[in-house]
Order: C-alpha cells, then sequence, then structure tokens
C-alpha cells in the first residue's frame, strides 16, 4: 500500500472518531450509558469477529489477557466520555479527550522516566492554556463532563502505550478485535447491575448505534493498524490531531452548536499544542515495514 493511500485511511477514519461523539450524544437520549457502549462494542465484535474468524482461532493465552487489559481500558475511555456528555459539548469533549497525544509523553516521563523533548514540553503548555479557555467559566469552575472527558484521555494515554507494548508480542489485528469483545461484554454486565438493557426505541437511537459500531469502532480499529504500518508516527498523529476539528464541525452542523469567542481561542490552542508536540518531537522515524519497503525499493 503506498503511503498516500495509507494516510488518507486514517483520514476516514479521523472523520469517523470525530463524528463519534454526535451520535454518543444522540445515543444517550433513549439509553443508557452503559447500554450504549455495550451495544456499540458488540456490534463492533461480531462484524470484526465474522471478518477475521481465522486469526482468532490461533489465539493464545497472553493474547487473551492483552486484550481483557486493552478492553477494560477502553471501557474506561468512553465511560468518562459518555457520562461526560451529558455535561458538556461534543466541541469540548473533542478537543479534551485529544489531550491524548499530551498525556502520552507525560506519562512516559512520570512512569518510565524517559527524557521529554522540549516540543513536548510547549505542547503541553500551550494544550493547559487551551483548556483553561475552553472549559473554565467567569467563576472559575469546570463542568463535570468536561473533567470527566481529560479522564477519558488519561485512560487513553495508557491505553495507547499498553497497545504499543501488546503488539510486539502478540498478533495486534486479534489484540485489536478482542478487546472490543471484552469492553463491550464488561459493559453488558455494568448495565445490567446498574440499568435496564434494552434496544434502541427511536430511529435516532438506531443511527447512533449503528454509525458507532459499524463506522466509527469496527471499521475504525480495524483500518487504522492495516494502514499505520505504511506511514511514520509523525504523519499519523498529526492526521488524528484533526479529530477534534470534525468533533466541532458535527456539533455545529448537526446539533448547532457553538463556541464563546474564548472557547475558540482554547480549542486553537490545545490544536497547536497538539500538533506542536507531533509535528515538533524528535520522532522523526518510520515504521519497520515502512523502512523495508523504501529499502527494497532502493536495492531494485
Amino acid at each position: 500500500m503506498k503511503p498516500l493511500k495509507a494516510e488518507l485511511m486514517l483520514f476516514i477514519v479521523t472523520m469517523f472518531w470525530g463524528s463519534s461523539y454526535m451520535f454518543m450524544k444522540m445515543g444517550l437520549g433513549s439509553l443508557g450509558e452503559f447500554n450504549l457502549i455495550a451495544l456499540r462494542f458488540g456490534l463492533a465484535f461480531i462484524l470484526a469477529a465474522t471478518l477475521f474468524h481465522k486469526r482468532l482461532r490461533t489465539v493464545d493465552v497472553r493474547t487473551l489477557k492483552y486484550g481483557a487489559l486493552l478492553g477494560f481500558l477502553l471501557l474506561g475511555v468512553f465511560t468518562c466520555i459518555t457520562f461526560g456528555l451529558k455535561t458538556t459539548t461534543t466541541s469540548n469533549a473533542g478537543f479534551l479527550v485529544a489531550l491524548t497525544v499530551i498525556f502520552v509523553p507525560m506519562i512516559d516521563v512520570l512512569v518510565f522516566r524517559k527524557k521529554v523533548a522540549p516540543p513536548q514540553v510547549i505542547g503541553a503548555v500551550l494544550a493547559i492554556t487551551g483548556i483553561g479557555l475552553l472549559t473554565l467559566n467567569s467563576s472559575l469552575h469546570m463542568q463535570p463532563g468536561d473533567l470527566l472527558c481529560i479522564l477519558s484521555a488519561v485512560f487513553y494515554a495508557v491505553q495507547i502505550l499498553v497497545t504499543s507494548k501488546a503488539v510486539k508480542v502478540c498478533d495486534s489485528l486479534s489484540i485489536g478485535i478482542l478487546q472490543l469483545g471484552f469492553a463491550g461484554g464488561i459493559a453488558l454486565v455494568l448495565s445490567f447491575l446498574f440499568e435496564t438493557p434494552a434496544l434502541p426505541s427511536s430511529l435516532p437511537g438506531w443511527i447512533a448505534i449503528l454509525a458507532l459500531g459499524i463506522f466509527c469502532s469496527a471499521c475504525g480499529f480495524i483500518l487504522q493498524p492495516v494502514a499505520q504500518k505504511y506511514t511514520t508516527p509523525t504523519r499519523t498523529g498529526l492526521i488524528f490531531s484533526m479529530e477534534p476539528v470534525f468533533a466541532a464541525l458535527f456539533g455545529y452542523w448537526f446539533a448547532g452548536e457553538q463556541l464563546s469567542m474564548q472557547g475558540y481561542t482554547g480549542a486553537a490552542l490545545v490544536l497547536l499544542g497538539i500538533i506542536a508536540s507531533e509535528l515538533l518531537s524528535k520522532a522523526h522515524f518510520a515504521p519497520v515495514t515502512y523502512k523495508l519497503h523504501k529499502k527494497r525499493r532502493v536495492n531494485l
């Protein structure tokens, strides 16, 4: 696959994920939070497992363990987002969850004692300033939903770091499919404990579940690892930084959400911080498969 095609696939995935905040908010009109998550990831797992059932036949215990851990972390990500959307806008949620790009190197520094690059410090400062402008009101209070979306970004950062370790010793596609199943399964149990599980009772509810399950989850989590093999991490991060922009656009087009001038300034600073952390960082290297592809072309 050519890098341009791979990057186009990642761009489409980013657009799917940007639209997911709007669809989650739609689904919450007729479904409980855990019920929504269970249906979303349950449908995604069924579709992905059906398409790649042969790969799942060779799954070992270690892959199952990583799949369960990643599924739990994924559940944490979307539980925080789903509950957070009750008291914040899709625009805010998109920009705050995108802080994952900032939290990944921060956790690397705090937990694994890795050195932080100056561009990542600049990106973090810009992003934190943007968060303040985006979420704090005149009395310097933050909505609970904003805090939950920030916590979601922390969960997502941990999930990314665990995934980077897991794919070195397990099949990446199998892990991706299993985490969908575990996230959906645990959410279903929680739905039975705290809610009354049900199917959507309205057309918007069905649209939300089908869009979240098929496009945002099944297609997104299948296309992402495939496409990332043929482009650089820097380009991938830069493309993913467009997710909050798509979230804001979908919120404006379909829900009539608008930010204040302070909010737009904060959103711009968050986006600049993400881009600075990705584009200016020293991680200008290609994945092994991409390097080998280039090497073969030179040798030919």
